[in-house]
Order: C-alpha cells, then sequence, then structure tokens
C-alpha cells in the first residue's frame, strides 16, 4: 500500500535494475520506468542490442539516455548501458534488481543463478524457467539473502496476490486461475496455423512485429499451462486429474461452476486452478468473459458470512455459499515496477514458489517420426498439458522446458512425449537444476483423483 512512497524517498539513490531481454513485456515496462520516481533501469541486455534501442524508442525513451559506454557511465550520469552480455549487466556494482524477460529456460536458469551468485535480487518474467526450476531457484535465494519473484503485471502474481488476499481474510480458496481463448482444436496450432485463429493475416502480425511460435504458445494451451503451473507451485493449489479443462463460460457463473462435484460444480476438489475460455461451443464469444483477467472463488465458512456474502452484493453460486472475486485485465509490463518495487525495498516477492507440486509436460501435436527434432514451446512438434507433479514423475514425462532434441521413437498424436524419447544436453544448467529439483523437492502427495 505504500509502494510508491517507498520509491519516493529514493530519488536521490534510486533502485538500480538491470533488464535482461527486451521484448514486448520489457518494452512495457521500459515505458512505465522512466516515468517513475526512484526507479533507475541502468542496464538492458538483449542478444540484438539494435532490437533493444528500437523498442525503447517506441515506448518514448531518448536515443540520448541509451548512450552509455559502460555500466559505470550510467550509474554515474543515470543513463543506460546497452550490452550483449547479460552476466556483466546483471553482476554490476550498484545493481539491486535483475529482471529476466528471455523467454528461455535455459537461459534464464542461467541468468536466475549469476544473479543469486551477485547478491541481486530477481523478477523472474520468464515464466517457463520458474516452472522448469522455479523451486529450487527460490531456495537458493532465500539461502542467498536475496528475493526471487514472479513479475506483478503478468497473470500468476495477480492470482497469487488474489489467493493470498482471500486467505489473509480467513476465506478457503476453492478455485483460482484466468480467462483465455481456447477450443479443443487448438493444441494442434502451430507457427503457421496461429493467424487464422487469431483472425489475422501472417502479413498483418509480421508488420506488428508479432512472433509466431510466441503467440503460439498462449493459443494451443501451453502458455495457460505454464502459468496455471506457477501458480499452484506458489500457493499450494493443485492441477485437476487430466490437467485444464478450459470451460467456457462468464464472470458471473464463475461461482457456480467453479465449486466441487458433490455442490453441483465441476471441481475434482476444493483448491484447483483452471482457466476459464471466452469461446464457446462452435467458437462463439461467451458473454462476460474473463480473457484477459484474473478470478478467485471462496467459500463462506459460516452462516453468518454466507448473510454478509449477500447484504454486500457478492456475486455467488445459487446457494450463496461460493462467491468469485475477478480482476478484469492485467497490464503485463506496465505494472512490473510493482515487483521491482516490493523485492528491493520490501524484500518481499509478488509470488513465489514454495514447492513443485505441478508440472507441465510435452504432449504430440501429431504423429512423430523417429529422427525428428523437436522445436519446444509454441512449436511445430508438442504443447504442453498441465500435470500434478507427482504424476509428471511417475511418467517420466519430458518437462516443456526441455522439449528439444531428436526423437528415439515414433510417437502418437496425443501421447506424452517421456525423457527417454528424447536425447537431452545434460551439460546445462536448466537441465542439471531441475535434476536436483526433483531430488530435493517431494511432490504434493495429494493424487489426481
Amino acid at each position: 500500500m505504500n509502494l510508491a512512497a517507498l520509491l519516493c524517498a529514493r530519488r536521490a539513490a534510486p533502485v538500480r535494475v538491470a533488464l535482461i531481454g527486451a521484448g514486448k513485456f520489457a518494452a512495457m515496462f521500459l515505458s512505465q520506468a522512466r516515468r517513475t520516481p526512484g526507479m533507475h533501469v541502468a542496464a538492458i541486455a538483449d542478444l540484438s542490442p539494435g532490437r533493444a534501442r528500437a523498442n525503447a524508442r517506441a515506448t518514448g525513451w531518448p536515443d540520448a539516455a541509451l548512450d552509455a559506454r559502460d555500466i559505470a557511465q550510467a550509474m554515474h550520469d543515470g543513463s543506460t548501458w546497452l550490452t550483449e552480455d547479460a552476466i556483466a549487466a546483471l553482476s554490476a556494482p550498484g545493481i539491486e534488481v535483475v529482471i529476466e524477460a528471455t523467454g528461455d529456460p535455459v537461459a534464464g536458469t542461467r541468468h536466475a543463478l549469476a544473479a543469486i551468485a551477485a547478491g541481486k535480487h530477481i523478477v523472474m518474467v520468464n515464466v517457463e524457467t520458474d516452472v522448469l526450476v522455479g523451486p529450487m531457484l527460490a531456495r537458493r535465494a532465500a539461502s542467498a539473502g536475496v528475493v526471487y519473484s514472479l513479475a506483478y503485471g503478468d497473470q500468476p502474481a495477480l492470482i497469487c496476490e488474489q489467493v493470498d488476499w482471500a486467505r489473509a481474510s480467513g476465506f478457503e480458496v476453492v478455485a483460482a486461475g484466468k480467462g483465455t481463448k481456447h477450443r479443443p482444436e487448438f493444441h494442434a496450432s502451430t507457427p503457421d496455423t496461429v493467424w487464422g485463429f487469431y483472425g489475422l493475416t501472417a502479413e498483418r502480425a509480421a508488420a506488428s512485429g508479432m512472433n509466431p511460435k510466441m503467440f503460439n504458445s498462449f493459443l494451443d494451451g501451453t502458455k495457460s499451462g505454464i502459468e496455471m503451473a506457477a501458480v499452484a507451485n506458489a500457493t499450494g493449489l493443485l492441477p485437476a486429474p487430466g490437467g485444464l479443462r478450459f470451460p467456457a463460460m462468464g464472470v458471473y457463473d464463475l461461482a457456480e461452476n467453479l465449486k466441487p462435484r458433490e455442490d453441483g460444480g465441476m471441481l475434482a476438489f476444493k483448491g484447483q486452478v483452471e482457466v476459464v475460455s471466452s469461446a464457446g461451443p462452435g467458437g462463439a464469444v461467451v458473454a462476460d468473459n474473463l480473457r484477459w483477467g484474473t478470478y478467485v472463488v471462496f467459500e463462506a465458512p459460516s452462516e453468518y458470512v454466507r448473510r454478509c456474502f449477500a447484504d454486500y452484493g457478492l456475486k455467488t453460486d445459487s446457494s450463496g455459499r461460493y462467491a468469485a472475486l475477478w480482476r478484469p485485465y492485467h497490464l503485463i509490463g506496465l505494472e512490473l515496477g510493482v515487483s521491482v518495487a516490493s523485492v528491493a525495498l520490501r524484500r518481499e516477492a509478488t509470488g513465489a514458489a514454495t514447492g513443485f507440486r505441478a508440472d507441465v509436460v510435452a504432449i504430440a501435436k501429431r504423429d512423430l517420426k523417429a529422427g525428428e527434432v523437436l522445436d519446444g514451446e509454441g512449436g511445430y512438434c508438442v504443447w504442453g498439458r498441465l500435470m500434478a507433479a507427482a504424476e509428471s514423475l511417475s511418467a517420466g514425462a519430458l518437462p516443456i522446458g526441455l522439449a528439444h532434441g531428436r526423437l528415439a521413437r515414433a510417437i502418437g498424436a496425443g501421447e506424452i512425449v517421456r525423457r527417454t524419447d528424447v536425447a537431452l544436453d545434460s551439460t546445462t544448467q536448466a537441465y542439471r537444476l531441475r535434476a536436483e529439483m526433483e531430488r530435493e523437492f517431494v511432490p504434493s502427495s495429494r493424487a489426481a483423483e
């Protein structure tokens, strides 16, 4: 409630930030960072400094602000150093917060470990990394005396905030999640078909700088699985048996539908993550949908509280026992400064993994042949299904963050890809840290029902 005041108190000695990765999310953050008292983006690292400069310029940054010759000059005069060297940027003396926004789980793991070793707080925009190894990164950060955090403005952190609000108010959380546009046929989408589902031409998408593989991850269900795994690992909520169902509904139906089956709803149990779709039968748009937002469903613990729900106009189910609150929109990078301020000034994460409860595993989009090379999230070969961590380990399933490499056998459409099916690179920090996490963390004992 007082982050703005705390930032203003740092005007003379601002919170210095290193931003790793300068894509769309990062550009949205940059558009606000120069307008935020007490915050200084001292370094931007990207494999293409020219792209980073162009994205910053598009958000209103003057060229003169991006011309620091090195990090020392940036620290001295308040300018920003553009570099290809992420490790040099994040480890520089004076940097307090590192924002990892590359979207690459292998790079994200490397950068996070380097930031921890350098004593820097980490804001992990890169949810792919968080789902692959986030519990280990959060544990290592805590041991090093720094904060590891999900990114405010992205839906997982906003859902974590809603869950925390409900629990701090004394309510049991029955369900939490987000909205999206989804249909079952989207699971088979590829970068070649993605724009048709979005109602765009390839030319229009290219003119807007839209990455077909990234947008396809949102469409084919992978990103939803990744985001809900992050929420589960941070909050203790769990995936349903079989993963996300993507039921189509509007906000006024959340409380009625997202309650346990024994009470007339569709949940397998209380305490579940779920994503609701804005697309109904035949693709029709659902009225009052939550495509861009987040929600929490919670339960009245007594008859007295049930009456209070009614007295104050909460939208409840037909029994009055279950209620829902929702946030219609999320502003992605425009809100990221909240995380930066929170970790630097309060040493408090805006959501972070506390256990290994959920995983996202590779599922074949089509019949795959032996010898084909998997191309990861949003590509032509696999999509990512949310799964309970215990079930994923039992099945030997391949995490979506490691879904690269040559197949050793043919795999049918809809089948789980297993680790033994792919020649994995065991030399990366991401691979080794994932193996360590699987040894160190005992997945939730609550089996899929």
